[in-house]
């Protein structure tokens, strides 16, 4: 058994988030760390119902600073994989997630399942719904990078004069086609900070001919734009959806980390899905 504690309650409010504050790093298990941010707040201007979300996804995070103690007192390491889904009604700040993850540091656990449990059971309560968990080794082969998959459209010669998003870019021809397209130019900041989140963009689809300039210029578009990375693949779905209205569509963006947490969103018609596990040498 693990050393437990009661997870506490904590406000769904940006204003009383841990990100972009000093914060102490507890090395002993606190539950109550984990603070859960309602997505509904971002969603509704977008257009999004919580009661009927146009998309199936997840979320996935890795955690590469991961470590406890066992019944001997000796240090295990694990890199850790979460997978969030999107109809949960929260999502997890990211600094409260890794204090959440520090607390482990000087805590006795029984074994890998124990600490397994632990993880299922409080992060799924603050999300609001089960998240699954995967403890890999750090040499684990699913942690070996891979290229995504598609034709990558960076090498277009574009003229770029707006680093806001605007699904005006976004235009179709009358063939329909059936192709993947990515971009390692994506970069978006922290609402609460404004530091950078570097990442690159996989677009599968079956529907009119996407203009690749015109994505490019869209997806350059968040170069100066605010929000969390999961709103920032809801909103580039949500405007492909409405701007194209493709038959099929898919929307994976894969975030570098930062202070040992990366991130990789997802967001869906129901029946496609991503090409998991998939990591990227930057991340």
């Amino acid at each position: 058994m693990s050393e437990l504690s009661t997870p506490g309650q904590r406000p769904e409010t940006l204003e009383h988030a841990p990100l972009g504050r000093e914060s102490n790093y507890p090395e002993h298990y606190d539950p109550s760390l984990l603070f859960p941010i309602a997505r509904a707040a971002n969603r509704a201007p977008l257009g999004i119902e919580e009661s009927r979300l146009p998309f199936v996804g997840e979320d996935e995070w890795h955690a590469f600073e991961l470590s406890w103690l066992n019944r001997k007192g000796k240090p295990i390491v694990a890199v850790a994989r979460f997978r969030l889904p999107a109809e949960s009604p929260n999502l997890i700040e990211s600094k409260s997630w890794k204090l959440y993850l520090n607390s482990f540091n000087q805590t006795h656990f029984d074994d890998h399942a124990a600490v397994a449990q632990t993880l299922t059971a409080d992060l799924s309560k603050a999300a609001g719904a089960e998240v699954k968990v995967e403890l890999l080794a750090v040499d684990d082969a699913e942690l070996m990078p891979r290229p995504l998959p598609g034709e990558c459209i960076d090498d277009l010669d574009i003229d770029v004069r707006s680093y806001t998003p605007s699904s005006d870019h976004l235009a179709v021809g009358d063939e329909v086609v059936e192709e993947t397209l990515t971009s390692h130019l994506l970069k978006s900041n922290c609402p609460v900070t404004g530091q950078p989140d570097w990442g690159s963009v996989m677009i599968r689809y079956r529907g009119p001919r996407l203009d690749r300039e015109g994505l490019l210029r869209y997806i350059i578009g968040y170069r100066q734009h605010q929000d969390f990375h999961e709103h920032c693949v809801e909103h580039i779905f949500t405007d492909l959806m409405q701007r194209a209205r493709p038959e099929r569509l898919l929307v994976m963006a894969r975030y570098v980390r930062r202070g040992g947490l990366d991130i990789s969103p997802w967001r869906a018609t129901p029946g496609e899905e991503p090409p998991l596990p998939l990591r990227l040498a930057r991340q």
